[in-house]
This record gives C-alpha cells, structure tokens and sequence, in this order.
C-alpha cells in the first residue's frame, strides 16, 4: 500500500531538482543573474575572501557600512562558509553553487514540505472519520488526509515559482526555509505528542534544537519565532499538565540552539570588544526601514543613508547605535510609522508583475503566491470548518501570523514571505484535494 506513494514523491523530487537545475544552467556562471538579488555579490565576495585566507571581510567599502579589510558580522556565516565550501571544490563560480544548492534544495524542500503536511493532518486525518454532517471535510476527504494531501503539497513546492528561482541562486532562502519547515515540523510533532500525554524523546529535543540553530546561523531574524515557539509549547504542555515531562526536553533544545550561536558571538566579543549574538544587520534593518526618507509609503529597495556620526568600523557598536536611531524614529513620528507599517502589506504580499523589475522576478511572483494563493485561501477556510484540524495546525497559524506582522513591522519584502509560503502550502494541497473530489462527483453525477 505504501510503494505507490514513495514511488509518486521520488518522481516528485526528481522532477524539483530538474528544474532547479535548469534554471541554474540558465542563470550561468556569473554573479548578478538574476538582477535585483544584489546579496549573490556579498556572499560570493565573502566566500572569496575566505579561501584567500582574509576571514569574513571584503577587499573595498561594502553595503552598507563595511570598510575594506574590516571584519564583518553583516552576513550570515553559515552560508558563506557553504559557498566557500563548493568554490573550494570547483573553484570561485557561481555555477556551481547554483547547481549543488538546485540539487539539494530541489530534494530538500519539497520534501520537508511533504513532511510538514504528514505530520499537520495526520492526528486530522484520524479524527475527521465518520463526520459526516458536521460541517467537517466529507470522509472521503478525510481518509486522503495523510496520504495524498501531502504528495500534492511537495508537487506544488516543485513547481513554485519563487521556490525555483531562489534555489538557483547564491543566497540563503532555500536552505533556510528547509531549516525553518523542519523546525516547524519537529514543534507540530510536539505538541501532538503533548496532547497524547507521551513522552518527548531526546531524539525529538535534539532536532528541534539543531533545526532552529541552523536556520538561525542562515538569517537571524528567526530568534523571535523562536522565543514565540517555546512559549507556545511550554503553555501547551502547562494546559495539557505536561510541564515537568516537557521542560527537559526543550531544555535540551534550547541548549543545542544556543551552542550553535555562541561561537560566533563568542567571536564577535573577540573581534569587536563588545557584544554581538549574532550579525549585525537588525539595527541596521530597523534604521533603514524606519527612515524618513519613505514618508509613509514604504520602498523596501531605497537603502537610507547612514548617520554622519555613527562609529565606523566596529560593526557591534554601529548595531547598536543603528537600532536605537531606528526606534527613536518610531517613539518621534508614531502616526508616521503606523502608516508606513501599513505600507509595507504591499511589498509583503505583492505578488502581481511590476514594471520596475525583471521578466524573471515578475514571471516568478505571479507564477507562485500569485496562482496560489486562492487555493491557501480555500484550505484554510476547509481547515476552520474542521475543529481537529485547526486544533493540530494552530502551531502554524500562530507561525505565519507571527512572521508576517514581525516584518511588516520592521522590513518587509516578497522575499521575506516566502517562509510564510512554505507554510501555507499544505493548506492550498488540501483545497486541491478537495476542488478534485468536487469536480470528479460533479463529473460522474447521473443527469
């Protein structure tokens, strides 16, 4: 029974890698391709560097505030270390990063994809049977919860538009996403665990922990979901009387991220002489975004200029000092900041071409959120129809409201909702699912 289903998702995943690898072939072996994503350039740069011997650093002034032959925490170590890693391979093209990251993120976010839908309907699935008249999914819907919904959950990632497109490049977005759906995931296992009053294994502890560390070591701005999740949890297994058997456990998680994180701020304490968990780009981030240069119409690609007395060089001390003039903007125009906040809605969920960028980003906006989004629409309203359902996927609710409102608050960007998109994605599998049986009963009804 369960052969035709394994055999289904490997062509699925082949099918991923496919593409990926085709648009890595067509993007080529040079930096700026596509155009706009101008961060290939750093990390590309950064991966340089390292292997000539010259640390996390660049050899002239880069953005936004790195002189020359100065360390740098602006960007994620993690991935600069994997490019690295494939230039030391191959040596410094960009092809190649384009092509093992399509290889691997073609196979690797689908299938998380795949999982997250599995274990997000699978408690679903067994408590949907035999609701019929109670406004629930029909049972036949409910049956195909934990097998077919999540095969056309990875489908739909194979072929999403963005999803491509950013598994070709040289930046984070793809491994970071597989991190962030694992964690997802293992935080969903959870609290199904929770409710059954079962044990957490340490197994369990131990992939929570280091999925939330690597996708913290690819971007940063993960650690406030993180703090969000541990409370969610700790107040689930509080309200299901679990808190003893559920604080070692997370704990343990806890611990595991925080060794992931502490050798790189260890080595910021070393570089800067002050503190710095991670990277410097949150100040920066809350400064720019929070300028008055926008007015009260957000432009998520105009870089603010920086302070004239802001301290150069010692990228700890210019986070901090960017952070405060950020939320000093805030604290001095709060009309202002609330109708920018609003503003940014756009740049979050655009999904429409535009004319001021490429074919290529206006063909992959459309051809993902775009064509998509009716469908997560419509399962989510198939997932608060069902009680048992919105109950085991109230996890990523909380996720994708959290993140949205995160960055509309800060910096938003169609490339920061692609998470949100991730995560969304089983429920558009399920309102597939369901407009199918609806058109095959509608095809066969009797005249």
């Amino acid at each position: 029974m369960r052969q035709p289903p394994d055999r289904s998702l490997i062509a699925i995943l082949a099918l991923s890698v496919l593409l990926r690898v085709g648009v890595a072939l067509y993007l080529g072996d040079v930096v700026d391709a596509p155009p706009l994503l101008t961060d290939q350039r750093s990390y590309h740069a950064l991966a340089v560097r390292l292997l000539e011997g010259h640390g996390f650093s660049f050899d002239r002034s880069w953005y936004p505030f790195t002189p020359p032959d100065t360390p740098t925490a602006h960007w994620s170590f993690l991935y600069s270390l994997f490019v690295a890693a494939v230039y030391a391979l191959f040596g410094p093209h960009p092809l190649a990063v384009r092509l093992v990251q399509g290889v691997l993120g073609g196979a690797l976010l689908p299938w998380m994809v795949y999982r997250l839908a599995r274990v997000a309907f699978r408690a679903g699935e067994k408590k949907g049977r035999g609701d019929e008249g109670t406004g629930s999914p029909r049972p036949s819907l409910s049956s195909l919860l934990y097998t077919v919904v999540p095969l056309i959950a990875a489908a739909m990632a194979t072929v999403y538009g963005y999803f491509v497109l950013y598994a070709a490049t040289l930046m984070a977005e793809t491994f970071y996403i597989v991190a962030l759906l694992w964690s997802l995931e293992i935080g969903l296992k959870v609290g199904i665990l929770l409710r059954d009053g079962k044990k957490l294994s340490t197994l369990l502890a131990l992939q929570l922990g280091l999925s939330l560390g690597l996708a913290a070591l690819l971007r940063q701005s993960i650690l406030p979901w993180v703090l969000v999740l541990f409370a969610y949890l700790l107040w689930q297994a509080w309200r299901e009387r679990q808190l003893r058997a559920a604080a070692r456990p997370l704990a343990i998680a806890g611990l595991l991220l925080a060794a992931c994180i502490l050798p790189w701020t260890y080595r910021n304490t070393r570089v800067y002489g002050q503190f710095l968990l991670l990277n410097s780009n949150a100040g920066y981030a809350m400064y720019s975004a929070q300028h008055p240069i926008h007015g009260t119409r957000f432009r998520e690609f105009d870089a603010a200029p920086l302070p004239e007395d802001l301290p150069r060089g010692n990228e700890a001390a210019m986070d901090r000092a960017l952070m405060r003039a950020g939320i000093q903007f805030v604290l001095d125009e709060p009309g202002r900041y609330l109708l920018l906040t609003l503003s940014r809605v756009r740049a979050f969920f655009e999904f429409w071409p535009t004319p001021d960028t490429s074919l290529l980003h206006n063909v992959g906006r459309a051809g993902s959120f775009g064509l998509f989004l009716p469908l997560m629409l419509y399962g989510l309203y198939l997932v608060v129809r069902h009680p048992g359902l919105v109950v085991h996927s109230a996890l990523l609710f909380l996720f994708v409201v959290f993140y949205t409102a995160m960055h509309l608050l800060t910096w938003a960007m169609v490339r920061y909702r692609l998470p949100v998109d991730a995560a969304l994605i089983p429920l558009a599998a399920l309102g597939v699912l369901d407009l199918a049986q609806r058109a095959h009963s509608m095809k066969w009804r009797p005249s």
